[in-house]
């Protein structure tokens, strides 16, 4: 008798999982009146349909697997003292909501959405507006975060978090988000095997993205514009840089794009426009730089004596200011079959290449990569002389830092 009642029980329970899924209604015209309530009533499997309103629910804990759907933006709002919303599950899907005023802090991170140690989780289609953090991953597997518009309204980097941020992380997928007004627009740390797709990151205070020992990621079809440092990769193998553009990072300190201990990796198909410098590359080893396009950039690419093996080929340079620096004369690295508008030769025998090599360093971009001050005489007389005289005399520009095959025509990219 005991046997057949708790058959029963198992029973009903898996009927209700798989085929017997509820949808609870949630607002004030409808007997549940708060999120907490229905999570609290619900079984896994279950959909929660929220209705438009604003949610003081002090820190929403959604600890089974839910589906929650909001009806014109509902507002969830951490009163600027909690944690919006809190995903302690696996499985579970959150979308339509306006998730906004989280707390402040530096010692628990407090989020608009932050995912705890959980799996299969779908954020999509939600506003998240002046939080801490906005969407904030750790130790999670195979979520999903998608659509979403994320901004808030920082000064100060110490008083605001990353719009997304992924902490020891697998398989993760962050597309066409908008993300504004962060500290780092996307973080990733110890995250592997992930993509980043069609993602807008602009006027964060930082970075737009920023990664660390973030191994086999790919970056894709994503624009970084007006980032107060520009974009960062560091301590990282196997990145893929595929179709992004890097625009309008200004400033003394700012990059389109900063390679920092860099290895087996691919810089492919990118624009890099109007930035401060296009890509300084430091500490690198076999990178592909290889159908870039660099223009209007103060310098296209800085590239540390520390590097090597580095191909930079196939790509065109328009109006750069520089377009190639570096801070010594080992050079270990390629640069053979870029179009450089700045090179004057001639092809008797109209192969498409040039028949005499292009230098792209001139001997005042040296002179200021070692004494910055001397930018000062920028456009001067005098350094039409010294870059003159230093191509019919070189002297201080590395002899091997060239490009032997010049592409006459830009090329097709």
């Amino acid at each position: 008798m005991l046997y057949r009642r708790i058959s029963t029980i198992i029973l009903l329970f898996s009927l209700h999982f798989s085929g017997f899924a509820k949808t609870l209604n949630i607002g004030s015209i409808h007997r549940i009146k708060t999120i907490k309530d229905a999570i609290k009533l619900a079984y896994p499997g279950d959909t929660l349909l929220v209705e438009p309103g604003i949610y003081y629910e002090k820190n929403l804990i959604i600890n089974k697997r839910l589906t929650l759907i909001g009806k014109k933006f509902p507002v969830i709002t951490g009163e600027k003292r909690y944690e919006v919303v809190s995903i302690k599950a696996n499985f579970v899907s959150f979308s339509g909501f306006k998730v906004k005023h989280s707390g402040f802090g530096t010692m628990n991170d407090p989020a608009g959405i932050k995912i705890y140690d959980s799996n299969d989780v779908s954020i999509f289609g939600n506003i998240i507006e002046d939080n801490f953090f906005g969407i904030y991953l750790q130790y999670t597997t195979n979520c999903k975060i998608f659509n979403n518009r994320i901004r808030s309204h920082g000064t100060q980097e110490q008083e605001i978090g990353n719009g997304i941020h992924c902490w020891k992380s697998d398989s993760i997928q962050i597309i066409a988000n908008t993300i504004e007004g962060h500290r780092d627009g996307i973080y990733f740390e110890f995250v592997t095997n992930s993509i980043i797709w069609r993602n807008i990151s602009l006027k964060n205070l930082r970075y737009g993205l920023h990664f660390m020992f973030s191994h086999n990621d790919a970056y894709i079809a994503n624009l970084f514009k007006q980032n107060g440092a520009g974009v960062a990769v560091m301590f990282t193998h196997g990145v893929k840089m595929y179709n992004n553009t890097f625009t309008e990072n200004w400033g003394d300190a700012s990059y389109g794009l900063l390679l920092k201990e860099i290895s087996d990796s691919y810089i492919e198909g990118n624009v890099f426009d109007k930035n401060t410098t296009g890509i300084f590359i430091e500490g690198a080893s076999r990178v592909q730089v290889k159908k870039n396009i660099f223009s209007s950039n103060g310098w296209a690419i800085k590239i540390q004596a520390s590097s090597m093996d580095v191909n930079v080929c196939q790509n065109n340079f328009f109006g750069n200011t520089f377009d190639v620096s570096t801070n010594g004369s080992l050079v270990l690295n390629n640069f053979n079959g870029n179009y450089w508008d700045k090179y004057t030769g001639y092809d008797l025998n109209k192969d498409k290449k040039g028949d005499i090599p292009f230098h792209p360093i001139n001997l005042y971009s040296m002179i200021i990569e070692k004494n910055p001050p001397a930018m000062i005489l920028f456009r001067s007389i005098i350094v039409n002389l010294l870059d003159q005289s230093e191509k019919v005399i070189p002297s201080l520009t590395p002899e091997n830092l060239v490009d032997e095959f010049p592409i006459m025509k830009p090329l097709p990219l």
